[in-house]
């Protein structure tokens, strides 16, 4: 609490850690990096998580940083409260609507995210080895490294800092260059039935109007 009586929603460190193992545990769990690239590429994935969470229940520096570059021209009285710490709504003036929507988006792209990991990982181990390209496959090339993005995108929105907006376009590039090296990786060992699949199933992002099963065997990958 501080001078004024305002509940201060920070230093609460144990809760820092416990949503960074949270987190960490699913993906880790669906995207187990096994080359030095894809550790390299989840190292960078698990400072971004670190600062993220350091800022949203430990040190909020952007708010230290805007309150004294803005002052009294900060749009929230009591910017230490855990809701006014949101930048969104406190570019909303606070308000409850942002906030409420807010945490509702955040929760369906998360979740949305994790099941779109998980449904991806279990075609990858049922399949030991020959991977299919119906169910979740005949959708994305990688849907375990766009679940990735969805969970990227849903904590950007809930809790947006200088840091963490700053560092998310390098994870996104990171992992679309590891997706690009496996691809060409297909490519070397499948051939022409990987340079097929590969021209009919987008990267990332599903067609809105390709949602038929296909029949053909082939590779998969995240």
């Amino acid at each position: 609490m501080n001078d004024t009586g305002s509940v201060i929603a920070y230093g609460m460190w144990p809760v820092v850690i416990f949503n960074i193992g949270f987190v960490l545990a699913f993906v880790l769990g669906f995207l187990t990096p096994r080359r030095r690239v894809e550790w390299r590429s989840m190292g960078l994935f698990t400072a971004w998580i670190v600062a993220l969470f350091t800022e949203m229940y430990g040190l909020p520096l952007t708010i230290y940083a805007l309150t004294a570059l803005l002052g009294r021209s900060y749009p929230v009285l009591d910017p230490l409260s855990h809701k006014n710490g949101h930048l969104l709504v406190a570019l909303a003036g606070g308000s409850p609507v942002v906030w409420g929507l807010v945490m509702t988006v955040t929760s369906v792209l998360f979740w949305g995210s994790i099941w779109l990991m998980s449904k991806g990982w279990r075609q990858i181990h049922q399949a030991k080895g020959a991977l299919v390209t119906d169910g979740i496959y005949a959708r994305l090339r990688h849907p375990q490294y766009a679940g990735l993005f969805m969970l990227i995108a849903s904590l950007l929105i809930q809790w947006p800092t200088i840091i963490s907006v700053l560092m998310a376009p390098l994870l996104f590039i990171a992992y679309v260059r590891l997706a690009r090296r496996e691809e060409r990786e297909m490519e070397a060992q499948f051939g022409d039935a990987y340079r097929e699949y590969r021209a009919r199933t987008p990267a990332f992002f599903p067609h809105l109007g390709s949602m038929r099963p296909l029949q053909q065997q082939s590779v998969a990958h995240r």
